[in-house]
């Protein structure tokens, strides 16, 4: 066998390091995006401002998307934890936050906030969320079933209501995909929006 000379030895440890380097590479993590709901601009106050404070909140969720992930659903008892696209904030949190901004925007009020941000007691309005579908189809729609009641401070009934959503994801991508869930709980704004509106008048 022939010994390696020094540039052989160069060029062998050079090919050593550049055979590292590409495999850590081709190992590398890709990086994971984060996403939030957000409240719908194009929606408007359909009669005068609301008097009094609403809160938001509790909101429940399926244990199923109660997650960092987000969770898709490949097909019909088939669904996938998207390890690099998650929440930016849990989804509990983010639901009651886009819902308190629709139903600012619904009800003409800066007197709208989500429980956490509200001393107890203070509210004239409070609304309960019960997610019980929270359905993700990548390019296709997002589907929400909600369940909720309104609970106006003096009284003891209950406004009660349910509101089943599907929502057309419009595009590729999960942007799109979240685009599509906001727009479904804005859906669900309006009709909360529509009997805190009855109960007022």
């Amino acid at each position: 066998m022939k010994p390696l000379t020094r540039t052989g030895c160069h060029a062998a440890a050079l090919f050593s390091l550049c055979a590292t380097v590409a495999l850590l590479n081709g190992c590398k993590t890709p990086p994971s995006s984060f996403y939030t709901l957000s409240a719908d601009p194009s929606l408007e106050r359909s009669s005068h401002p609301l008097q009094g404070t609403v809160v938001v909140g509790p909101v429940t969720i399926p244990e199923l998307v109660d997650r960092p992930q987000l969770v898709t659903r490949v097909s019909g008892n088939e669904v996938a934890l998207e390890e690099f696209a998650r929440w930016g904030e849990p989804l509990k949190s983010g639901v009651a936050a886009a819902i308190a901004g629709d139903l600012a925007r619904l009800l003409g009020s800066e007197r709208v906030s989500v429980s956490s941000q509200t001393v107890a007691g203070t509210e004239s309005w409070r609304v309960r969320i019960d997610l019980v579908q929270f359905d993700s189809m990548p390019g296709e729609a997002v589907a929400i079933d909600a369940r909720w009641t309104v609970h106006a401070a003096g009284r003891t009934t209950l406004l009660t209501g349910r509101s089943t959503v599907r929502e057309p994801v419009a595009g590729a991508g999960y942007d799109a995909l979240v685009a599509a869930h906001s727009r479904a709980l804005a859906t669900v704004s309006r009709d909360i929006a529509a009997a805190i509106r009855q109960a007022a008048s």
